[in-house]
C-alpha cells in the first residue's frame, strides 16, 4: 500500500485533530456538587428554594442548552482512537465524581439529623442527592464496561447508594445480550408508558441478575448463597453503607437514605426506556436474534447532556463497543435520533400522551410505516396494528 503524503508543512490529521470537548468532560464534576452549593447559598440567604436548586438545573437549563448549544456529529478520527483510549485525564474526570458524590451523601445526612431543616428543605435536599445519586449511576455504568478492576470496583462503589449493584451484573451480561427484544426487561416497547415500564425492569433487572449469577456460579460447582455471589456482595456493600451512615448520624436518616436511592435508580430506568423504545432486533433463520447494529439504540448528539453523561446518549457505539471509553464513541448517520437530548426527554418520558405524540411518528418513520418490525407491547400492540392497518 502506497505512503499516504501530506502537503509540506502540512500537520498529519492525528497531530492536528484535538478535542473541542476536552475540558468541558469537568463540567460533568458540578452535578455532584450541587448538595454543598444549595447548602452554602440556603445558609447565606436564608432561602429555601435553594434546596431545590438541582432539578430546575438539570431539567430545565440543561434541556435549554441542548436546543440554543446544538448538536455535535463530528467523530474523532480512527489515527487518533487509541491516543485518546489511553489518555488518563479523561479517567480521572470519571473517578472523581465519586469522593464529590460520597462527600455530598455524608453532607446530607448530618444536615437531615441535625441540619434543623424543615420538612420541605429536607424534601428538597433529598431530591438533589437522589438526583447526583442517578448520575452517579451514570458514572459507574461507564466505569463498570472496562476492564481495569479499580475501574469496576469503582463502579460498584458508585452503585452501592442507590442499591442498586446488581445492574453491574444484569447491564453488563443480560442487557448487553438481549438488548432491543422482548426478552429483555431493560428495553422498553412500542406502546408501553415508562410507568408500566418501570416495574418491569426494575424487578426483571434484579431477578435477571440473580439468575445470571446463579448460572455462572453453577459451572463453578458453586452455590447461589456464597460470598462470590456480586449480586449478594453488591447488596452487601449497600447494606455497610447504609448502617454506617445510620451509626453516625441516628436512623432519622433512613427514610431519607431510601427515597434519594429510588430517586436515583428511577432515574436510571427512565433512561433505559428512552435508549431502545420500540426498536427491535428480528429473529434469524436460525432462531437467533441478529447482531445489535447501530440501528436498535435511539441516539443524541446534543452536546449539553451529552457533556454531563459521559457521551452516554452515542449509545449505538457504546452497544456495539462496549468497553470503549466515552471519549472515543462515536455518531452513526443510520442510527435512528431523538429530537433532543435525554434530559428533555425524560420530562416526556414522564407524560406518556407527550411521549407517544413525539416518538410514536419517529419509530414508525425509521420502520418505512411497518410496524411489525418494532418491538410491540403485547397489551397495546394489537390496538396499535388494528389502526394502523386501518389508515393504510
Amino acid at each position: 500500500m502506497a505512503e499516504t503524503s501530506y502537503p509540506p508543512g502540512a500537520p498529519s490529521p492525528q497531530a492536528a485533530w484535538r478535542d473541542g470537548k476536552r475540558y468541558l468532560w469537568l463540567l460533568g464534576l458540578v452535578l455532584p456538587v450541587f448538595p454543598f452549593a444549595a447548602w452554602g447559598l440556603a445558609t447565606l440567604t436564608g432561602r429555601g428554594f435553594f434546596w431545590w436548586l438541582l432539578p430546575p438545573v438539570v431539567f430545565g437549563l440543561i434541556p435549554v442548552l441542548d436546543l440554543l448549544i446544538g448538536k455535535d456529529s463530528d467523530n474523532p478520527p480512527d489515527s487518533v482512537l487509541a491516543r485518546l483510549e489511553s489518555d488518563r485525564y479523561y479517567r480521572w474526570c470519571t473517578y472523581l465524581f465519586l469522593p464529590l458524590q460520597y462527600a455530598g451523601l455524608v453532607l446530607a445526612c448530618r444536615l437531615w439529623s441535625h441540619g434543623g431543616l424543615s420538612v420541605a428543605d429536607r424534601a428538597g435536599l433529598t431530591l438533589t442527592v437522589g438526583i447526583v445519586a442517578g448520575f452517579g449511576i451514570n458514572t459507574a455504568h461507564e466505569l463498570g464496561h472496562k476492564k481495569e478492576q479499580l475501574e469496576r470496583l469503582l463502579a460498584r462503589i458508585a452503585l452501592a447508594q442507590t442499591c442498586y449493584g446488581h445492574f453491574f451484573v444484569e447491564h453488563n451480561r443480560g442487557h448487553h445480550v438481549r438488548v432491543s427484544t422482548p426478552e429483555d426487561p431493560a428495553s422498553s416497547r412500542l406502546g408501553q408508558s415508562f410507568w408500566r415500564f418501570l416495574p418491569r425492569s426494575v424487578h426483571g433487572s434484579a431477578r435477571s441478575a440473580w439468575h445470571l449469577e446463579k448460572q455462572r456460579l453453577g459451572r463453578l460447582g458453586r452455590g447461589p448463597w456464597t460470598w462470590h455471589n456480586d449480586v449478594l456482595g453488591a447488596w452487601a456493600m449497600s447494606a455497610v453503607l447504609f448502617a454506617a451512615l445510620t451509626a453516625a448520624f441516628g436512623p432519622g436518616v433512613l427514610p431519607y437514605l431510601a427515597a434519594q436511592a429510588v430517586i436515583g435508580f428511577c432515574l436510571l430506568e427512565v433512561v433505559n426506556y428512552l435508549e431502545h423504545y420500540g426498536l427491535l432486533r428480528r429473529r434469524t433463520a436460525s432462531g437467533r436474534y441478529e447482531r445489535c447494529t447501530p440501528q436498535h439504540s435511539w441516539n443524541s448528539d446534543d452536546i449539553a447532556s451529552n457533556i454531563f453523561l459521559y457521551h452516554l446518549q452515542r449509545h449505538s457505539d457504546h452497544h456495539a463497543n462496549p468497553t470503549r471509553r466515552y471519549q472515543t464513541l462515536r455518531h452513526f448517520e443510520e442510527s435512528p435520533q431523538l429530537p433532543t437530548g435525554y434530559a428533555g426527554m425524560i420530562l416526556l418520558a414522564v407524560v406518556p400522551p407527550l411521549w407517544r405524540r413525539v416518538m410514536d411518528p419517529r419509530l414508525l418513520a425509521h420502520y418505512d410505516g411497518d410496524l411489525t418490525r418494532a418491538n410491540v407491547h403485547p397489551r397495546t400492540g394489537a390496538g396499535l396494528l388494528a389502526r394502523r392497518g386501518s389508515r393504510t
